[in-house]
């Protein structure tokens, strides 16, 4: 096994005898040495290790084991899923109790026996590859397709569909307002058909100039007009084999749109200044955010391009329609800017999830990305707070339903309730008929949820 293959074993011990031994003795590791406080958290940030020996007796006082605590404490605030093993004295089993209790991995009693030690140690290491692995398969199962994180039914069933048209190459429009993930749409499409090799070229027509969209899109020859000096190839040339994205389809001119029309048509196209018809072999993904049928009543858009167009209609939905999605997506844009930023956040307050639950989101997965993120750079504690998020004033949305099950229950028997006594016209008798209960039953719940039946 080479030394870069090899996985990182923290020893924090101050005599060196005993070092020397140790670092002999695990050699199946890349054993890094730290003698005192300082020197183990200085090597516990720089090598991020996933086990870790600490010697509670360090200096200035190895008699005193409040230097190795403190470390400890220190260790799994960083780092909380690490591995760490104290070492104690014969007559130390309080304090090997009490740092357990703090979030040790489990304590060893000199003097060291190492056959004991390396099975602890190889334990610790088994344990957190598993919890590694645990952790990758939970983040993929919120990721039905790459690029794609979701919970919620109307998502998965996107998924399901993308996944069965991806490999043909019928032309595919997703709609779905700005921020709602068009873009990883359509390059969920590419890489799941046979074209994943190739190119993905993505344009977006509203960011061009109308002037110099058909160049962009078509490409031109050497003197086709002023400063064109050299024969360049369109974006849709470049993705020859591959998948051509044509992003906000609805701001396409109404010339443009002519133009599309015949290369879907005749797949081939024409160069600016050009007389001789390139065949290109694409997939098309087009996106908009705008109502096509609006536009095709109102002049703006041809109704015959809209029917190329459509052969395959994905419509994404609003992030506020997605029922769990935005604490799921939140958790996982945590992790990422976690990473970017250098930080350590351990997930969101009560306070903050319920804002994120309940906040309409009419940027969408844009908004919901941007608000993670300031908070990631602004939140002072392990947790991010809704006052970091900039949701602290934002209204709840009474409609969100709560986790806890006790709630649930009232809330669903407190309307169920409500509705059978207008149905009955506060008719104790025959609500109780209703909902299947005894006449007792019924004024036990409403005394219960503080229902008037006379209201």
């Amino acid at each position: 096994m080479s030394d870069s293959d090899k996985k990182i074993l923290l020893i924090v011990e101050d005599d060196p005898g005993l070092q020397k031994q140790l670092k002999w003795s695990f050699e199946n590791y890349t054993v890094v040495i730290a003698g005192n406080r300082t020197e183990a958290i200085v090597a516990f940030r720089r090598y991020n290790p996933a086990v870790v020996t600490l010697d509670l007796g360090l200096p200035p006082d190895p008699a005193n084991a409040s230097e190795g605590l403190a470390a400890l404490k220190e260790m799994l605030e960083l780092v909380p899923e690490t591995k760490i093993i104290v070492v104690t004295g014969n007559d130390d089993r309080e304090i090997a109790v009490q740092a357990v209790a703090m979030g040790a991995y489990d304590f060893y009693q000199k003097p060291i026996e190492l056959d004991t030690l390396t099975l602890i140690i190889e334990r610790a290491f088994h344990l957190n590859d598993l919890e590694r692995e645990n952790q990758l398969l939970l983040s993929k199962a919120d990721e039905p397709l790459e690029g794609i994180i979701a919970v919620s039914k109307p998502m998965l069933e996107l998924a399901r569909m993308v996944e069965k048209i991806a490999p043909s190459d019928v032309t595919t429009l997703l709609q779905g307002d700005s921020g709602t993930g068009k873009e990883v749409f359509a390059k969920a499409l590419h890489k799941l058909s046979n074209r994943k090799d190739n190119a993905f070229v993505a344009v977006n027509s509203a960011a061009i100039p109308e002037n110099l969209l058909e160049s962009e899109l078509f490409g031109y020859e050497k003197g086709a007009f002023t400063g064109a000096v050299k024969q360049t190839k369109g974006k849709i040339e470049y993705a020859d084999n591959g998948t051509f994205f044509l992003d906000e389809i609805g701001d396409l001119p109404m010339a443009l749109q002519a133009k599309l029309l015949r290369f879907l048509q005749e797949r081939t196209i024409e160069r600016i200044g050009g007389r001789k018809e390139i065949a290109v072999d694409i997939r098309v993904v087009c996106a908009t955010h705008q109502n096509l049928h609006d536009l095709i009543s109102q002049g703006k858009f041809r109704e015959d391009l809209y029917y190329r167009l459509s052969e395959m209609t994905i419509n994404i939905p609003p992030l506020c329609e997605r029922e769990g999605d935005a604490i799921v997506i939140a958790t996982a844009l945590l992790r990422r800017f976690n990473k970017q930023q250098n930080k350590k956040i351990k997930g969101f307050s009560e306070d903050a999830a319920s804002k994120i639950e309940s906040y309409q989101w009419p940027g969408n997965i844009r908004e919901l990305e941007n608000k993670v993120k300031r908070a990631v750079i602004m939140a002072d504690g392990n947790q991010i707070t809704a006052e970091d998020l900039g949701l602290a004033d934002s209204i709840i949305n009474n409609e969100v339903v709560p986790l806890n099950l006790k709630e649930v229950r009232a809330i669903a028997e407190t309307s169920a309730i409500k509705r059978a006594l207008a149905y009955t016209n506060q008719n104790i008798s025959e609500t109780a008929k209703l909902l299947g209960l005894t006449r007792p039953t019924l004024y036990n719940l409403l005394s219960k949820y503080g229902i008037d039946s006379n209201e």
